[in-house]
């Protein structure tokens, strides 16, 4: 694998837990200049902006301030159904 297809992660990403729930905050560079926000739950759901940021740090204020406002729950999502 070369560095041309290796994905970089912001230093930036962290998980954030607010009463006793988390999720994960990733901050990905989007190969252009901007930085793509992905929000995953503890169910394995995935909440991601549409539109890249400029800095690493406005897309992590983006989510910290997402949770503040709405609240965490608001990015967490139902459980996925196992298959039997």
């Amino acid at each position: 694998m070369n560095d041309e297809n290796e994905v970089k992660k912001s230093p930036l990403c962290q998980a954030v837990t607010v009463g006793g729930k988390t999720v994960q905050i990733d901050i990905i560079e989007d190969g252009e200049g901007g930085w793509l926000l992905e929000v995953i739950d503890e169910h394995n759901n995935t909440t991601g902006w549409e539109d890249p940021f400029d800095t690493e740090k406005s897309a992590l204020s983006e989510a910290l301030d997402t949770i503040e406002q709405e609240g965490i729950g608001a990015l967490i999502g139902m459980p996925k159904n196992k298959v039997h």
